[in-house]
């Protein structure tokens, strides 16, 4: 009886809080992409307001006045690589006000996703520091407002020609004032070398080139050769990948996407490549876990899933932090622009980045459950 009510009261929790995710948590990964987006994403009313902005009203009747690494949009805010699985997803994002929509991150050829269930409700009382990283996390499948979740898809990518296609189609859905971003990243496969991997970083960033996107970003926050971590906490292997993805698109503006740094050294390092081979940084990603369920077995099924990235609010002291660390370790010298990422759920949330020194501002998990959180943002 009791487990009944309190099913209830998380069901009264996700009607009264949150809002139709646009990515439906109890659907596969196949069945959002063929399926979705959902809410209003789907069916909403496109937003066409006026909003304050620098030197009085703006809105989509005016002109935009903020740049976006050489992108001119009404309002440096959108949603990052992952939730944002196809074109009609990026299509949905640009019509609900997000002005900076990032196409899920692809591979050079196709690539699987995890088994079913990919995205659950993560039990973290207040900030999920590091020290409670390290414990055991409760997960299910009850949203409640503030949302943390674990999301655990691999990073599955659809055919190249597959997905160069439907990207032409998501930067024709770009309105005034909105830009794509492309993400991308290499593949570790069995035994490969470190020049293979860095090879295969290379060929996709030259496949996302072809598609036209203006603004690409390479996905560093991914499983490094010999599941050694993360490709960003190899600084070696990170400067590496940049140098070689350079080499390939020109000048396309690109935006290095990292998970969440300990040490100002490592910080100072990564600002030194950033300085070199691209023009923003993007943090954070996700904050690793071991997820369990109530019972105390693994949550995701599946070889390599106990651990888990957590994002929603619980990270967000993770992306502030790191948004104030890298303005200090950069100065006012260094020209590469900061993208605060990392459990924005409201709308003041996107004001205190700003404040904080981000360039502009991205939101998941909390854009995913509050579809409308972008215009929230330009109506204040």
């Amino acid at each position: 009886m009791i487990a009944m009510w309190q099913e209830l009261l998380n069901r009264c929790k996700i009607a009264l809080m949150l809002k139709t995710p646009f990515y439906d948590p109890s659907k596969s990964y196949e069945e959002n992409y063929d399926q979705g987006p959902f809410g209003s994403f789907k069916d909403g009313e496109p937003f066409d307001g006026v909003y304050p902005a620098r030197g009085g009203a703006q809105g989509l009747r005016g002109e935009p006045t903020v740049d976006f690494l050489g992108q001119k949009v009404y309002l440096p805010f959108g949603i990052p690589a992952g939730p944002l699985l196809n074109s009609k997803f990026c299509k949905g994002a640009f019509e609900q006000g997000f002005d900076i929509a990032v196409y899920k991150t692809v591979r050079s050829a196709s690539f699987p996703c995890h088994p079913f269930p990919n995205v659950l409700a993560v039990k973290v009382e207040g900030d999920l520091t590091m020290e409670k990283a390290q414990e055991k996390l409760v997960a299910d499948g009850n949203f409640a407002d503030p949302i943390s979740i674990t999301n655990s898809f691999g990073v599955p990518s659809k055919e190249a020609s597959v997905w160069q296609e439907d990207v032409k189609k998501a930067i024709s859905y770009a309105g005034k004032g909105q830009v794509l971003v492309l993400s991308f990243m290499g593949t570790v496969r069995e035994g490969q070398t470190p020049e293979e991997f860095i090879a295969d970083y290379a060929l996709a960033a030259r496949q996302s080139m072809q598609t036209g996107a203006k603004i690409l970003e390479v996905n560093l926050s991914c499983p490094n050769i010999g599941n050694e971590g993360l490709v960003c906490y190899n600084l070696e292997m990170t400067e590496k990948v940049c140098k070689a993805i350079r080499a390939e698109i020109g000048d396309i503006p690109l935006i290095l996407k990292v998970g969440y740094y300990k040490d100002d050294e490592d910080i100072k390092k990564l600002v030194e490549i950033a300085g070199k081979y691209a023009q923003a940084i993007s943090a954070i990603n996700t904050i690793q876990a071991e997820i369990i369920d109530e019972n105390g077995n693994q949550a995701l099924p599946g070889k390599n899933r106990s651990r888990s990235g957590v994002c929603g609010a619980s990270i967000k002291w993770a992306g502030l932090e790191m948004v104030r660390r890298l303005k200090r370790v950069k100065g006012k010298g260094e020209r590469v622009k900061i993208i605060g990422v990392g459990g924005v759920t409201k709308k003041e949330d996107y004001f205190e980045l700003m404040d904080a020194g981000a360039d502009a501002v991205m939101s998941a998990t909390g854009a995913m459950w509050n579809p409308e959180l972008a215009r929230e943002i330009k109506e204040k």
